[in-house]
């Protein structure tokens, strides 16, 4: 492979690593925000114990991703110098200031905040930690905020003038709110909840399984799956609305995604099929006679753009068709285990509140259930990554859509190089990936053991086993 493809894929592999913890922090950090709430509004109860050990056992949880993903975002900026310099040449005005107010707005409330977090127990009072709790969350989300704003702004570019083949902002409004943005953001806000979601609800069913839960367990699963189950649904609407503003501004992206090689009337929608782009036909294709026309335009007669119109300028068929898919797959997957959970929630809820939680059979879960819930933990990050693909595999082959090809601004390092760093990222980022994963199981099945709170609870510590 030549260098632009072992750049944009050494750069594919630093954000795919990367957007796996923001992705879990930003919806996480709202979630504690519950948590801490209801142990707020539970004290002096027996349900307040619960509510702190699940929010102190989710703090370190939303701690260590948090830590991954700060190192795996650095590294990812990097990149910008050293293999992407001439997008900063060109795009630097706009790219560099919204990575700059990301920093200035967002990463210091998250990083100053949750050390109070996570030592600020019996050392400030309850309101304090309460707002710290807050202010952490609104972090994660303002984060999510500039960069969907950047790349957004590269996906559907506005406001802005070229002057001596640099980008400058005419309108920094313009710029943030930029066409796509509304709908990038939702859809990332809620992709968020529900890989969180998922993550609560599979890492409690675990512990239920493994005997390993106590009263927070419970809180916890119940309020993964609500969440998941609420969040589906919007996800689909929000999903349907993006899709309808792709079709407006990236025409040869929705075409590739379809698999629509001419256009036509009534375009079909292609279920599943194997993509022939050298031939131009999909091999094998099960299709719903006028289904694209009718769910992307809102019209089963209308006119779709084929990949035809846009000769040298359309992405690569075949990863965005199935990437698509891919998501599309996990997110109905993701409808049906979540409403299934809510209805046995529901039909456990005779359970007492107050409680602890020490096998599977005591919080009348159905086994089975459990372990779908806990093989689903990390089906949030399959469906973001695939989503993240289609998204940006589909801008291709410009790094600002319409305007700068990707292959204008690569370094010119020479392949090898790039070649042997990449490997090297690959093997550092696998090994972070299964040390994660084994920290979760760990602090999963080895909860650190209760003992008194200075408020008249019994959470869990912030340190001890687990840790």
């Amino acid at each position: 492979m030549d260098t632009l493809m072992l750049s944009r894929i050494q750069f594919a592999a630093n954000i795919s690593f990367h957007i796996l913890f923001p992705t879990i922090t930003i919806a996480l950090g709202w979630i504690l925000v519950y948590f801490r709430f209801r142990h707020a509004a539970a004290r002096g109860t027996p349900a307040a114990a619960g509510w702190e050990q699940a929010y102190y056992f989710w703090t370190k949880v939303f701690a260590l991703s948090f830590a991954l993903g700060v190192v795996s975002g650095i590294t990812m900026s990097f990149q910008f110098g050293t293999n992407w310099r001439g997008f900063m040449e060109k795009a630097g005005n706009i790219a560099g200031p919204l990575l700059g107010y990301e920093v200035l707005t967002a990463f210091f409330l998250e990083a100053t905040f949750l050390g109070v977090m996570l030592f600020g127990r019996g050392r400030v009072s309850e309101r304090t930690h309460l707002v710290a709790t807050c202010l952490v969350a609104g972090g994660t989300t303002l984060s999510a905020f500039w960069i969907l704003a950047l790349n957004s702004w590269m996906q559907t570019p506005a406001g802005y003038e070229i002057i001596n083949g640099q980008f400058h902002a005419t309108s920094w409004w313009d710029v943030v709110f930029n066409p796509s943005f509304p709908y990038r953001l939702t859809h990332k806000l809620l992709a968020s909840a529900l890989t969180a979601a998922f993550l609560v609800a599979g890492l409690s069913a675990w512990q239920l399984l493994k005997g390993s839960g106590n009263a927070g367990t419970r809180h916890a699963l119940r309020t993964g799956v609500v969440v998941a189950a609420v969040a589906i649904p919007l996800q689909i609407l929000a999903g349907d609305l993006h899709g309808l503003n792709t079709l407006q501004h990236q025409p040869a992206k929705i075409a590739a995604i379809e698999g629509i090689w001419h256009t036509e009337k009534g375009a079909p929608l292609t279920l599943f099929g194997w993509p022939d782009e050298k031939n131009q036909r999909t091999h094998y294709a099960l299709k719903i006679p006028k289904g694209a026309s009718l769910i992307l335009a809102h019209d089963a007669d209308a006119e779709l753009k084929g990949l035809s119109e846009f000769p040298g300028a359309h992405p690569p068929v075949a990863p965005v068709f199935w990437g698509f898919r891919v998501m599309v797959g996990v997110g109905l997957l993701m409808l049906m285990v979540s409403w299934l959970a809510v209805w046995r929630l529901v039909l456990a809820r005779s359970a007492r509140e107050d409680a602890p939680i020490r096998s599977a059979e005591r919080a009348g879960w159905n086994r089975r259930l459990l372990w779908v819930l806990a093989g689903m933990t990390f089906s949030g990050w399959v469906a973001t990554l695939a989503g993240w693909y289609v998204t940006e595999i589909g801008r291709q082959p410009f790094i600002v859509y319409g305007l700068v090809r990707t292959a204008e601004v690569v370094a010119p390092h020479a392949a090898p190089l790039v070649g042997a760093t990449l490997a090297a990222w690959l093997v550092l980022y696998a090994a972070l990936l299964v040390a994660y994963v084994a920290v979760l199981k760990h602090m999963a099945e080895h909860p650190a053991p209760a003992s008194p709170s200075p408020h008249g609870t019994s959470p869990l510590p912030v340190q001890g086993a687990g840790s």
